[in-house]
């Protein structure tokens, strides 16, 4: 008889973790909160537009060939590649910076900026490179069996690049450029991390290599959700039972196993293993009641940025908006160091806009165009009145229209605004951080929480609080680590 696995949430990490033990013979059933599917990888319907709920990109899309190939069924996903790969305004210049992969185009993008910019991204993407490389199995790629082991993997790692674990990934680019506008745009991959580049470890770097050289950014034909879709149907025909509108509240424990996860209806769940696709660390706080994980201690770990988000339904084309652009002001180093962690909404927000409908035009109909807009914000531990948030979508939404010279309050067809309440409240995500805990060198690797459970040994974890982190393609490669631990330790 085949082993049975029990998932809570279906999220990438949870949907990916699903399919992997479907395919090695495990009969799944899994558990859900919201009422579709995907977790922060989501989508809504409304008037007649179509609006990816979160994720709107992602780079090394190899992690998703891995992911079927593995599981021995051709990748169902068509994938555009962008190109620019993002563009980014500036509030005293009229027309964006477009951020290319040939590297000759970005340099001529910038050549009033920053002279022989070619050479010196080079150099700059040849470091990154090497950092990327010397950890991608060494560290990223590999499941611990402790902290030692975590910190041997670490002496394995070329000493070339120890100096990057003292210093920001701010402090880095000003080794390498001189212009302010470069610097800035290059540090924009830290807020993929849930951070600022004044917070984030020089290492990651190697993010301005996956982008720029490696394997740039993509999105999916059909829109990101397809991701969700494609997925589920491959579950479906392995009857994986999915309960919606379900969440987890209780644990029974019996001889150092979980015997049974009860729901709020008072239902229980028995299985062989067990994985949670929730929050690594708040689950083990929330539902295991874990001394380590209060939430004291949890506020005082480091959380990811909050995301405040708008859906728009324009009528018109807007020609000088890309799939996705950012929008940024004149105090980038005094904003990013203040704006996260106050209880005031910005007057003059910085933010990020995508336009599905550019690369999939079904997402909106003919002659009009949908908006995602994102304003990273403080979680809920500093900033927990969100009373103005109509106020705040007002206040971008009339920014980003005399940006790009549109009057977007006059030809808004359908518009929703999600604060991190709203967000907190639809995905469990602690104190509505966006994307878990944050990649402080305290909180990676072996010292983030693990994906094996501590006490209970049929307990794992995937997704991006966990093991390896944050990310689309890394949460695949979190699936694939708790796959891993799961068939060693109680077979097929």
């Amino acid at each position: 008889m085949s082993k049975k696995a029990f998932i809570i949430g279906t999220g990438l990490g949870g949907l990916a973790t699903a399919l992997r033990l479907s395919s090695e013979g495990y009969q799944v059933e899994m558990v859900e909160k919201y009422h579709q599917a995907g977790g922060r990888l989501n989508q809504f319907k409304q008037d007649g537009f179509t609006f990816d709920l979160g994720p709107s990109f992602f780079s090394m899309s190899y992690e998703f060939e891995e992911l079927f190939k593995s599981c021995n069924v051709n990748n169902p996903l068509k994938f555009n590649e962008l190109n620019p790969l993002y563009a980014v305004y500036f509030s005293y210049r009229k027309s964006p910076y477009l951020i290319y992969k040939d590297l000759p185009r970005l340099a001529k993008e910038f050549e009033k900026l920053e002279s022989d910019l070619e050479p010196k991204i080079r150099k700059y993407l040849d470091q990154a490179k090497g950092i990327f490389h010397d950890t991608e199995y060494r560290i990223v790629k590999r499941n611990y069996s402790s902290k030692l082991a975590y910190l041997l993997a670490l002496m394995s790692v070329p000493l070339r690049h120890a100096p990057k674990l003292g210093r920001s990934m701010w402090s880095e680019l000003n080794r390498h450029f001189t212009a302010h506008e470069v610097k800035v745009i290059f540090s924009l991959v830290a807020f993929f991390l849930g951070a600022t580049p004044f917070d984030t470890p020089a290492v990651y770097s190697l993010l301005n290599y996956t982008e720029l050289e490696h394997d740039g950014y993509w999105n999916v034909q059909g829109g990101m959700y397809k991701i969700t879709e494609e997925l589920l149907k491959l579950l479906a025909e392995r009857q994986v039972k999915i309960h919606y509108n379900t969440e987890i509240q209780d644990i029974e424990v019996k001889d150092g196993v979980v015997s049974v996860f009860i729901d709020q209806y008072g239902n229980h769940y028995k299985a062989d293993v067990f994985i949670s696709n929730s929050d690594a660390a708040a689950f083990r706080g929330q539902i295991l009641k874990r001394p380590k994980y209060t939430e004291q201690k949890l506020d005082k770990m480091e959380w990811t940025l909050s995301p405040f988000t708008i859906y728009l339904g324009i009528k018109g084309k807007l020609d000088n908006l890309y799939h996705h652009t950012y929008f940024l002001g004149d105090n980038f180093e005094d904003y990013a160091d203040k704006i996260f962690k106050t209880s005031v909404s910005p007057q003059k927000p910085y933010y990020y806009v995508n336009v599905s409908s550019k690369s999939n035009p079904d997402a909106a109909p003919e002659g009009c165009e949908n908006l995602f807009i994102l304003c990273p914000m403080p979680d809920l531990r500093y900033k927990t009145d969100w009373s103005d948030s109509e106020q705040l979508a007002d206040t971008i939404i009339d920014d980003l229209g005399k940006r790009i010279g549109y009057n977007l309050r006059k030809n808004t067809l359908t518009r929703t605004v999600w604060n991190p309440i709203q967000w907190r409240d639809s995905f469990n995500l602690y104190k509505g951080s966006g994307l878990g805990l944050a990649h402080g060198l305290n909180q990676v690797g072996a010292l983030r929480p693990s994906n094996r459970d501590e006490d209970l040994k049929n307990l794992y974890y995937v997704g991006a609080s966990t093991v390896p982190g944050t990310g689309l393609p890394i949460v695949v490669i979190s699936s694939r680590l708790a796959t891993e631990r799961i068939l060693k330790e109680h077979g097929k």
